[in-house]
């Protein structure tokens, strides 16, 4: 890595002047971080936000190489980080894998994966026996193959997550299964979440927030928004799973860094947002949380350093502000956010603007808490 200070790439921002803000900003440390090996993926599912086709040559030639990863480790280590997400994209597509985890593993990093379960072999097995990860999360489409193999659209998809879901359990590698809610598999749904509970006695959980493209596709754009469950499914979907509405019982009225709320103003950021975390595109580009794409937002570390971007980058970002009336009057003061997909990140990739509200989040908040005051 280059140790010289990239071009500027945010709003020119005075530092803060807050008391707080500087008491804040002093206690943050770095714990983890989430390191995207590629966005390349063996599968093509509707849903995704990020996924490239598994031979595309150009965004594998963009790919950080194992050498720079292995720099952004040992200054990630050094800064305190503890624990590191290995996710893609598909990360088992990258031919040094195996390389790449072994040296966070003997960094002594924590270690989880993010995969499909595909492409797991017997090899992979061997790996994290003797080098066991944290957990390795894997997602579930469907538990049939018309569910599945619609979602994925690859055709022997399902039978390749089966046949790798089944080679971690037997061999008791931990993993924890999660599911995307989407129009396409809705009516599979229950089956899903039995089968999860089945083979993860601990964890199980679903999402039925799908993000944008963060590479802005239009075509693919539409293709999310048309999975989209309406804001009544995805309560009446909260409503019988006891632990996730009791969650949102016990939780809806917690900001996640409380001392915010003494924060009057117009900051953007009242999240968690570089608060102990970062993440690391493909290609280089660190980011406060892996879905702030604002170009004002983003910081290569084939430029910069680590430390930089840490100590220096993350404050400025933190610090941005808006004038904007409606989300000022709206977002900025509203009783529910916590029940509210809304944030800059998301609202930047929703309207190509970090400080606009977004109606469809927006209905989400209030069908939640209205069936939150009738329970």
């Amino acid at each position: 890595m280059k140790s010289q200070r990239p071009e500027p790439v945010v709003s020119s921002l005075p530092l803060p002047e807050l008391p707080l803000w500087e008491k804040i900003k002093g206690k943050r440390a770095l714990i983890s971080f989430d390191l995207e090996v590629t966005a390349r993926c063996n599968n093509d599912c509707r849903h995704c936000y990020i996924n490239l086709p598994a031979g595309d040559r150009t965004a594998r030639e963009n790919e950080l190489s194992f050498e720079e990863i292995g720099e952004i480790a040992d200054e990630a280590v050094s800064l305190g980080a503890l624990w590191c997400l290995i996710t893609g994209g598909e990360p088992l597509l990258r031919e040094d894998f195996f390389d790449i985890y072994l040296y966070l593993k003997r960094k002594g990093l924590l270690v989880s994966v993010f995969t499909n379960g595909t492409l797991i072999t017997d090899e992979h097995v061997r790996l994290f026996k003797e080098y066991p990860p944290r957990d390795i999360e894997v997602s579930v489409y469907g538990v049939t193959k018309e569910t599945y193999e619609r979602v994925t659209r690859r055709s022997g998809s399902f039978s390749g997550f089966m046949r790798g879901l089944d080679l971690l359990i037997e061999n008791g590698i931990k993993v924890r299964l999660k599911a995307m809610a989407l129009r396409s598999n809705i009516s599979e749904l229950p089956e899903i979440a039995v089968f999860c509970r089945e083979r993860t006695k601990d964890y199980f959980r679903f999402d039925p927030f799908l993000h944008l493209r963060f590479d802005g596709d239009k075509a693919r754009n539409r293709e999310i928004k048309s999975e989209r469950l309406s804001p009544e499914e995805i309560v009446a979907l909260e409503r019988i799973d006891p632990d996730r509405f009791r969650s949102l019982e016990e939780e809806c009225d917690k900001l996640i860094v409380p001392e915010f709320a003494q924060i009057a103003g117009n900051h953007l950021f009242l999240c968690g947002a570089g608060e102990g975390n970062f993440a690391l595109s493909c290609d280089g580009l660190f980011r406060l949380c892996s879905s702030l794409w604002h170009p004002d937002c983003v910081y290569s570390l084939r430029k910069g350093s680590l430390t930089d971007a840490w100590k220096n980058f993350v404050p400025m970002v933190r610090d941005m502000r808006s004038d904007r009336k409606e989300f000022l009057e709206k977002c900025r003061v509203c009783p529910i956010i916590n029940l509210c997909m809304w944030c800059p990140a998301h609202a930047y990739l929703e309207t190509g603007e970090m400080d606009a509200p977004v109606e469809y989040f927006c209905k989400v908040a209030h069908t939640r808490a209205d069936a939150l005051k009738s329970a």
